[in-house]
């Protein structure tokens, strides 16, 4: 018998694939022939083909619609919410060869037929964490799942690393009773004004989604205005606006510079570390290409877009010359900060308080607005505060090349544990921010050991599932080998389904793992070039030194964590599989 079998979650991630192998493996057993087409957000579909749907005796979709329905106009299809794939697999095949129906496509979208939920509510939510990888989709999974079994209609936008996804149309936010923007960085508010606008954290809507949405629905005020409120305007709490907020949005724009010229400056190596000093050479265009221009923006584009948010689009040109002059005074990553601080609230207090004849007022944002602020945030920044800071970066880079085996040693610790902490939150962030901006002053070994760290609790739980299987049900094993993956990866939140359900155990536990790994990675002298890529960045010779010493403390790590979480589980407590995956 040949099946095609589809599979998409709300956001596209684990629940996508754990669903399709689990459900491509129950059909293998039953020697069917099975073609699999998976919806996933971190790459790009790739649909069955004609000859694949022509030969199919029977279309299985475990989704909340059916993707592309025309196409399979006159075929046998069943169709089911995903979440009721996954428990069962074996069990949904049986429901799906026997309820099957031949499938007709609606006269029009299944959008519209929908019947709305008698006392639901429309929802629309966009969700943005600083790295645009894990918490985004795995916060639009949860807002989305949540809200569905609240009986709302909710529709969620996913501004990840690779863009928009799943975007919201104009008529779906004019019909929405409820936004809810669970953003870390700015996002853009003005297409929701005048609609009631809730504002959170990816963390609370991916740990919390029903208490959010609840909170949402009681406390959500009506967006006034061309952007987002501030201040008494604006209920949340202090860890998702100001400071917090602006430097993450600043992080989340530099990380793309930083990532790119890391492993163009990891690929110069390949051909020696010395080769990049030969004028003409491929080495040498590497170099230049990664150190000499995207490591040269990562500091203006850090300060431009703190600017941004502080002050949005007139403090982008203002926050860029602060974060150049920075550079150019030798000020740093640390310098770059300030001076986005400094010109982003320039540019608002120029925006708020001076005051011009309507005649001349729109040429505010365009001409005086970047003046004045390129002019006192320059000036501050070269007569005030460049030379300082310029003194305590280098002394803290002189420090760090110089510090004992004792102080590298609790440096690692320090670091480790604060990347296993809240696995991807705050001071998981704080952590990276910290190793990134030292890469522009080539001091690589902090940058180590946050990655070594910060792949432990996502492999330490892989590790725990395998071992300890009687202690974990089989959709924790699932769960566990997606983690081991993650980890692997350099995606810390691979490890949350866990510690959402029992963070008493995995939290600590993580965090004992990620210390011991910083420490040894500092301890052994691990140098990074590059600022992600997990495993994978030992495909580039050269690109972390020493290899052996560091995947020891990197697995050293994990199997504290892992061996240690499959001993204190208790059986027969499930993880949150499906709510957060």
């Amino acid at each position: 018998m040949n099946i095609i079998l589809i599979t998409a979650c709300p956001s596209g991630m684990a629940t996508t694939f754990l669903a399709a192998r689990r459900l491509e493996q129950a059909a293998h057993q039953r020697g069917w022939q099975v073609t699999v087409e998976m919806h996933s957000e971190l790459e790009s579909v790739t649909p069955v083909d004609h000859a694949a749907i022509s030969s199919a005796d029977l279309v299985v979709v475990a989704a909340d619609h059916v993707p592309a329905a025309a196409r399979f106009e006159g075929k046998p299809l069943y169709q089911a919410p995903i979440d009721q794939a996954l428990p069962d697999p074996s069990a949904f095949l049986d429901r799906a060869h026997r309820d099957a129906t031949t499938y007709h496509a609606p006269d029009v979208p299944q959008a519209v037929t929908e019947p709305a939920a008698p006392d639901g509510s429309k929802i629309v939510a966009v969700t943005a964490c600083p790295t645009g990888v894990a918490h985004t989709f795995m916060a639009a999974e949860a807002l989305a799942e949540a809200g569905k079994a609240m009986g709302h209609q909710i529709r969620v936008e996913t501004q990840g690393s690779v863009g928009a996804q799943d975007q919201l149309t104009e008529a779906e936010i004019a019909d929405a009773d409820l936004v809810i923007l669970a953003c870390d960085i700015e996002v853009d508010p003005t297409r929701f004004a005048g609609k009631r606008v809730w504002y959170t954290s990816t963390g609370n809507a991916l740990k919390k989604p029903r208490p959010t949405i609840e909170e949402a629905l009681e406390n959500a005020e009506i967006q006034s205005g061309a952007s987002a409120p501030s201040g008494g305007e604006r209920k949340q709490s202090i860890k998702e606006k100001g400071v917090y907020k602006h430097l993450l949005t600043g992080v989340s724009f530099m990380l793309p510079m930083v990532v790119a010229g890391g492993l163009l400056i990891a690929l110069s190596f390949v051909f020696g570390i010395n080769a990049a000093e030969e004028e003409g050479s491929l080495a040498a265009a590497l170099m230049q290409i990664g150190g000499g221009t995207a490591f040269a923006l990562m500091i203006p584009v850090l300060a431009g877009y703190i600017a941004y948010s502080i002050a949005d689009r007139p403090g982008i040109a203002p926050g860029m010359i602060g974060g150049m002059l920075a550079s150019e005074v030798g000020a740093g990553f640390i310098g770059g900060i300030l001076a986005g601080f400094l010109a982003g609230y320039v540019a608002k207090a120029v925006a708020q308080y001076v005051k011009l004849p309507s005649s001349i007022e729109s040429l505010k944002p365009i001409l005086i607005i970047p003046l004045i602020t390129s002019l006192v945030t320059g000036l501050i920044m070269i007569y005030v505060i460049g030379e300082p800071v310029a003194g305590v970066l280098s002394a803290l880079t002189t420090f760090l090349e110089n510090m004992s085996s004792a102080n590298a040693v609790l440096l690692g610790i320090l670091l480790g544990s604060m990347m296993c902490f809240d696995l991807g939150g705050p001071v998981n962030k704080a952590a990276y921010t910290f190793g990134v901006g030292l890469l522009s002053s080539e001091t690589y070994g902090p940058m180590a050991a946050i990655m070594a760290a910060g792949m432990v609790p996502a492999i330490g739980m892989g590790i725990a599932s395998l071992v300890a299987k009687a202690k974990f049900s089989d959709p924790e094993r699932e769960a566990g080998k997606a983690s081991l993956v993650l980890g692997c990866c350099f995606i810390t939140e691979g490890a949350i389904p866990f510690a959402a359900k029992d963070p008493l155990r995995v939290i600590p536990l993580s965090m004992i793992g990620g210390a011991i790994t910083g420490a040894l990675s500092m301890l052994v002298g691990a140098k990074l070039m590059a600022p992600h890529g997990g495993i994978f960045v030992l495909l580039i010779p050269n690109a972390i030194t020493p290899v052996a010493l560091y995947l020891a403390a990197i697995v050293i790590g994990s199997l504290v964590t892992g061996l240690g979480y499959a001993f204190i589980k208790r059986g027969g407590q499930e993880v949150a599989v499906e709510a957060s995956a």
